[in-house]
């Protein structure tokens, strides 16, 4: 097995193997291997495979053959540097450790960032603030709790053409920032998101959340507008809040992210719920797989079930905001009628004895969409 140079240099922890490819049959036997094998042409991820105890669990390999890695390294011979300024923001709370770790990674950009920004989201202490100093960036601190308002306060404090987010339990690889901006290279072109890999599959609740819940979006290249837009456009397929970026000025066109929505509030979505606006806006879209960041998961089955309740009730809260913005009936019906005939569905499958590892954080997936819809109302609505 082949570990690539600029992977190794990344602390990344057990269960995930990156493999160099050549062509398709290099990928025969991936299905023997633990964890997930991660296939590169190069330096671009091009597919995976997911095994646990012998046997496949998940995969993205069919699309893989000789045309498919004759379109990659085209790609990669016609990409150039970005001939524009980018901010990198972090927002962080209570997680220096994480942040000294993400803050290390940086440096290693082949494209430099005007400024990084780290957001200290009302840490209970000094060493958010510490770590950042230490790393030599700018530094700043939001006391009102929420990931949309740490959000907000760095796209204020930017000064970059790009602004670009990344999350504090993710490290990045050495194109990151250069890939991801070079994809705006048409002026309709608002948002980029990359490719978010896990940093470790070491534990249970790592698995299941890599093959039921992950970030990845596949390793196709994807536009995003108009012709594919409509009310019950399902945004969060364009990619992961843990790596995206924005035009700077498109805030200025249709507002802040909604500091109603994400972490410390409803508990998520407030990446596509800004994405969903852009493309009701008439702004376009684009998922570039070749920036590639490595996000750790929970390690723990109790802190997996807690995040996807979180997530259920931030997605089901961004439905509703959405449908508050632009009046698209799709978005509550998804949330008032989908949903429940979706939960009752399965708790029926299960009821008569059919269950499924998919279903095992069912409670908390119901639990966290009754939530979502309290949180709404309790809330109330953005005049």
């Amino acid at each position: 097995m082949t570990m690539l140079a600029f992977i190794a240099d990344l602390p990344l922890g057990e269960g995930v193997t990156h493999i160099s490819v050549t062509s398709p049959a290099d990928i025969a036997g991936a299905e023997a291997r633990e964890g997930m094998t991660v296939f590169w042409y190069g330096d671009r991820p091009i597919g995976h495979v997911l095994a646990h105890q012998g046997q496949r669990i998940g995969s993205s390999i069919d699309h893989i053959d000789s045309d498919y890695l004759l379109a990659i390294e085209g790609e990669l011979q016609r990409q150039v540097k970005p001939t524009v300024s980018a901010s990198v923001v972090i927002c962080t709370r209570d997680r220096p450790d994480e942040l000294a770790a993400c803050l290390a990674s940086l440096p290693r950009q082949s494209c430099r960032p005007r400024e990084i920004v780290v957001v200290d989201n009302a840490s209970r202490d000094r060493r958010t603030r510490d770590v950042a100093l230490a790393a030599g960036v700018t530094y700043i601190r939001e006391d009102r709790p929420g990931l949309d308002v740490a959000r907000n306060a760095g796209v204020l404090r930017a000064t970059g053409d790009i602004v670009a987010f990344t999350d504090d339990d993710v490290l990045l690889h050495p194109h990151w920032l250069e890939r991801l901006v070079a994809a705006f290279d048409r002026p309709q072109i608002a948002a980029v998101t990359g490719l978010v890999l896990p940093a470790e599959l070491a534990t249970e609740a790592q698995r299941h959340f890599e093959t039921y819940w992950g970030f990845g979006r596949g390793y196709r290249e994807q536009d995003f507008d108009s012709s594919c837009f409509n009310g019950a456009f399902p945004a969060w397929e364009i990619g992961a809040g843990a790596s995206m970026a924005f035009r700077r000025d498109v805030f200025e066109k249709v507002g802040l992210f909604d500091d109603r929505l994400d972490v410390g509030q409803a508990g998520c979505s407030g990446d596509s719920e800004y994405w969903y606006r852009l493309l009701a806006s008439g702004h376009e879209c684009r998922y570039v797989p070749s920036s590639v960041a490595f996000h750790s998961h929970r390690r723990t089955v109790e802190g997996l079930a807690s995040q996807i309740y979180y997530y259920m009730r931030g997605h089901v809260a961004a439905l509703l905001v959405q449908y508050e913005r632009t009046g698209l009936p799709e978005n509550r019906m998804r949330a008032y009628l989908y949903l429940p005939k979706w939960y009752s569905y399965r708790l029926l499958r299960r009821a008569f004895g059919r269950k499924r590892i998919e279903d095992r954080f069912l409670n908390e997936e119901i639990a966290g969409c009754v939530s979502g819809i309290r949180f709404y109302h309790r809330e109330g609505k953005r005049r």
